[in-house]
């Protein structure tokens, strides 16, 4: 510990990632025409198909309890304007459109007996699968001419890329996102201990745009004790010893740190994420003894692995193109076509 003039200040480093669920993926071929045609185009021959899809999903509705069956491209509209601010650039809604239509299909096909969580129906409106917001829901949080202004613009965006999704050498991917990577995304190894090889860590430009690129919480030395010890009682931590009881322990490859200890006892970091409810797995802890605060500066916003959402609209604004951006975040994918009657 270092004393600079009269203060003397502790940093702690800590860059934390949360994990959430990940569902393995399948191997989708999907149901030959009757002209005998292949309803996805690939450069590499099929295996015979075992699944069905017809173009329709069900959803289980979080705040009336009802199960919802419609078209999946109506459904992914509702999930694009939901997920993604409308006033996106044309190619990053495009992209939303696609990992939105492909994390939809995944779902439903690898959970057609309903999601544990939910077991009524494979998807859910809420964030714990991904939002869904209806065209009269959507026009009550937004202002009054919302849908005049933005929702031709979200139609041609799921349109413009119907029934486009990805796969990874035969199989369809499940392709995560989130809001703001701070920089670099995450490998899903270090967040979900699931080696996919889509999902490695990339570099994300071009963020410094949104609102919660960096974000600041401030409290004061007590409550951050406080919050310390309710949560692992048997700690010995005071304001005096914080530097020597807080110690990292493992980072990830993007910078984040997969373990920390706390007074000796090593956790899983994202315990210190959703404790002090910061916006995302990468921040700084600075404490000044003289003042008694505690300053959290995050960066980024959300879980990291996948696609950037406004590292996307970076992109499509320094004219990438969808399938650029997707390829760029989802590593060794390709974009396929497939047919869907509705």
């Amino acid at each position: 510990m270092k004393k600079i003039g009269i203060y003397t200040i502790v940093v702690l480093i800590l860059t934390i990632f949360i994990p959430s669920i990940i569902v393995k993926t399948f191997n989708f071929v999907p149901k030959e025409n009757s002209l005998g045609k292949r309803n996805v185009r690939s450069q590499q021959e099929e295996a015979p198909y075992d699944e069905e899809y017809n173009g329709y999903i069900k959803v289980y509705d979080t705040r009336n309890q009802q199960v919802i069956e419609m078209a999946l491209e109506e459904y992914v509209k509702g999930v694009v304007a939901a997920e993604m601010p409308a006033e996106f650039h044309m190619e990053a809604l495009k992209a939303q459109a696609v990992a939105s239509r492909t994390y939809a299909i995944s779902r439903t096909l690898n959970y057609k007996e309903g999601h544990p969580d939910h077991i009524e129906a494979p998807l859910c409106t809420g964030i714990h699968c991904q939002a869904y917001l209806t065209l009269e829901e959507l026009n009550n949080i937004h202002a009054k001419d919302w849908e005049e202004k933005y929702w031709s613009k979200i139609e041609k965006a799921v349109d413009s890329t119907k029934g486009q999704v990805l796969y990874y050498e035969g199989e369809i991917i499940e392709p995560l996102y989130h809001s703001t990577s701070g920089g670099m995304t995450e490998d899903a190894l270090d967040v979900f201990a699931v080696d996919l090889p889509y999902l490695k860590s990339v570099e994300s430009p071009y963020e410094e745009e949104a609102p919660k690129f960096k974000s600041l919480v401030t409290m004061t030395g007590d409550e951050f004790i406080n919050k310390l010890l309710k949560k692992y009682p048997g700690s010995n931590i005071t304001k005096d010893n914080l530097g020597e009881k807080i110690k990292l322990v493992e980072k990830t490859q993007s910078g984040r740190i997969k373990k920390i200890a706390i007074d000796g006892s090593v956790i899983n970091g994202r315990e210190i994420r959703e404790l002090f409810e910061l916006n995302s797995t990468n921040f700084t802890i600075t404490y000044n003894p003289k003042t008694n605060i505690v300053d959290i500066e995050t960066i980024g916003y959300g879980h990291g692995v996948g696609m950037s959402q406004w590292g996307a609209n970076g992109m499509a604004k320094n004219n990438k193109g969808y399938e650029e951006i997707l390829k760029h975040y989802y590593t060794g994918v390709e974009l396929e076509q497939l047919l869907i009657e509705n």
